[in-house]
């Protein structure tokens, strides 16, 4: 099964029916083929990271074709500005749902029962809302659904192939680079990532640099720092595929082509890598998947009245998601990483 849109129209049809019974909108928003217009504020992490673009593009396919309005509020990583947005949100009167990819997942609970309270309809997309970092399932009562890849099983399964390319390592030198230190999100996938590693004696993590989530500039000038106070090791491991794509450069500058690398996100960097041999692996993600699965449920909750749940995108993929040389040809990049 591709890792592709033949995936997401089976899921589709399984987990997130496309409805048309109208039960609650405005009776002043404009009809397009008899439906009232869905007005939904997305509060997004960052418009300029790439993996959560996708997600946004597949909503906007999806509310293109049934007159769904997404008003885009962008919080560029600070938590801060995203709790003033929901805020906002919430005040302003002028929206039915929010969809919300939160940057404290445990700060925003009180704001999404806010929500909720007001008569807005919540669907939590790519980041928990809550405090555990292992399941998809909404972890507040009325969200209509939570879509998200659990970031503690990512972290399990980032840590499964770092054991696999240290196999006949010992010792493995391991270069460990977070997204953003602190955040729920690394600090639940490197949660799962240490739980994975811990019987694997011959596993030394020698580095642990931040290549944030934009572009390749910030990894790789971490890379860079990395190399010239540790300027030997085996594996570079990374919690998103943007950190590896920065680091890959440094380390191609420095000759040291015979590290493995390890991503997160099944980008088409990735996937790339993969197939010529310059990267061990990566963890499937799919963030247009979860932007198409975002938008569905949250028009099935405000035209009827639907609760989705849990979906998690990638649970049921070739080889749990861990995508090597071996299954490559199975999964095809839903971003640009």
């Amino acid at each position: 099964m591709s890792f592709s849109k033949k995936r997401m129209r089976w899921v589709s049809a399984a987990a997130v029916p496309l409805l048309i019974a109208l039960t609650a909108c405005s009776a002043n928003a404009p009809e397009v083929g008899g439906e009232e217009q869905v007005r939904v504020a997305f509060l997004n992490v960052s418009a300029a990271n790439t993996y959560m673009a996708s997600a946004r593009d597949a909503m906007t396919d999806y509310a293109d074709e049934e007159n769904v309005k997404i008003t885009d509020f962008d919080a560029k990583f600070d938590a801060a500005v995203q709790a003033n947005q929901i805020q906002d949100v919430i005040s302003s009167g002028q929206y039915q749902g929010v969809i919300l990819t939160a940057l404290d997942g445990a700060g925003m609970v009180p704001a999404v029962q806010e929500a909720l309270d007001a008569g807005l309809e919540v669907v939590v997309l790519n980041q928990v809302v809550g405090d555990k970092f292992d399941t998809a399932d909404p972890q507040v009562d009325g969200v209509a659904a939570s879509v998200l890849s659990p970031p503690e099983i990512t972290g399990e399964r980032l840590g499964q192939l770092t054991v696999d390319a240290c196999a006949d390592i010992d010792p493995c030198r391991v270069v460990y680079m977070f997204g953003l230190k602190g955040t729920a999100f690394d600090n639940a996938v490197r949660a799962g990532f240490d739980s994975s590693v811990a019987d694997a004696k011959n596993v030394e993590i020698v580095a642990e640099p931040e290549g944030g989530f934009l572009g390749t500039d910030e990894p790789l000038k971490a890379t860079q720092d990395v190399i010239q106070a540790t300027p030997e090791f085996d594996v570079l491991v990374g919690s998103g595929d943007q950190q590896v794509k920065g680091a890959q450069l440094a380390l191609a500058d420095a000759g040291m082509f015979s590290v493995k690398l390890i991503g997160v996100g099944g980008s088409e960097p990735a996937i790339a890598g993969i197939k010529d041999g310059t990267w061990f692996g990566t963890i499937a993600l799919a963030p247009a998947d979860e932007g198409r699965f975002a938008i569905e449920a949250m028009v099935a909750a405000i035209r009827d009245s639907k609760k989705t749940g849990g979906i998690d995108a990638v649970e049921d993929l070739p080889g749990a998601g861990l995508i090597t040389s071996d299954n490559v040809d199975d999964f095809t990049a839903q971003w640009k990483g």
